[in-house]
């Protein structure tokens, strides 16, 4: 291949990556926006608040279950944040299935075992993308909490009843924040005890700060006290926990770079040895120790990226 041809690749490579990183930015900006209009459309739809509370139950997980290990699976993608559509979800699942199984086909040859290893590829796709949108959603709502618990805290000293404060914040913060205090604040409308809609706050959000919030509120109902200065506290807390994890993050950046460089190095040689000279592998491809060493390899990487995900991430 000529140095026409490379450039050439690498430019459309440098494009689809510009390209990809102004997509993200506009989506995530609709995103926002659309979150906002959906939820004054459903307010303004539904014939009480009521509707509108039950329009946005029924729009996160599936269904609710009695098991408790269904239940906490149910939880895991209601804390997603996504509107998810059973039908889509199972289009998206034969999608990936397919394209894995002729990906491998054209390795390992069709056959029963690589049916069932495409389809648990897949699965396992959709649970890292499910995942992922968690984090990304518990770490925005971290994000946010201090701020959060600020309002509530100036609704008190306000001499704003807890139900109302917590109804400030679901008026005055974005969302996921905004969203998940509607919640609670619908519920407790509607005759939910505080304690217990706080603990429904939680299994939807599943961040862990939320925590402190769950013990302060139950502390002060059941002993009596300052719920205001016990709040106060707590902002003061998460701020200086948040700064510490941006510290630990900083310190391990150089860490985590490297885990990914050397993670990615592997597959970019592969790539462009086979751009510039394909047959290069074409001597080795059907020696019988071919598989064995891949598997080997792909298992050092992953053991690999696990004791360094170990090394810079952990909890503090």
């Amino acid at each position: 291949m000529n140095d026409v041809s490379l450039i050439s690749v690498f430019f459309f490579i440098a494009v689809a990556f510009a390209t990809q990183g102004l997509y993200w930015i506009a989506w995530r900006s609709h995103r926002a926006q659309r979150s906002i209009k959906r939820r004054l459309a459903l307010s303004k739809e539904g014939a009480s608040a009521h509707g509108a509370l039950n329009a946005l139950r029924d729009e996160r997980g599936l269904a609710e279950f009695e098991s408790p290990r269904l239940r906490r699976y149910n939880d895991f993608l209601a804390q997603t944040g996504l509107r998810l559509d059973r039908n889509l979800l199972l289009v998206w699942l034969f999608a990936l299935t397919a394209l894995f199984f002729v990906v491998l086909g054209l390795v390992f040859g069709n056959g029963a075992w690589t049916f069932v290893t495409a389809t648990v590829l897949a699965v396992l796709c959709i649970v890292l993308f499910f995942k992922i949108v968690r984090q990304r959603r518990i770490g925005r709502f971290a994000e946010l909490l201090p701020d959060s618990i600020d309002v509530i805290v100036r609704g008190l000293r306000a001499s704003y009843p807890l139900p109302a404060a917590i109804d400030l914040v679901a008026q005055e913060m974005p969302d996921p924040v905004g969203t998940e205090f509607r919640l609670t604040s619908d519920e407790i409308s509607f005759g939910q005890d505080i304690r217990a809609a706080i603990d429904n706050l939680y299994r939807r959000v599943g961040q862990d700060d939320l925590l402190f919030l769950i013990m302060a509120v139950n502390v002060q109902s059941q002993t009596g006290g300052n719920l205001a200065e016990i709040l106060t506290g707590l902002s003061r807390l998460l701020r200086n926990r948040a700064k510490v994890n941006m510290k630990v993050r900083a310190l391990s950046a150089d860490g985590r770079m490297s885990a990914v460089v050397l993670s990615l190095i592997p597959f970019i040689l592969f790539g462009l040895i086979s751009l510039i000279s394909p047959s290069y592998f074409g001597e080795v491809h059907d020696h019988p120790l071919i598989i064995p060493a891949v598997i080997y390899a792909v298992m050092s990487l992953m053991l690999g990226n696990i004791v360094m995900y170990r090394m810079v991430n952990f909890k503090f």
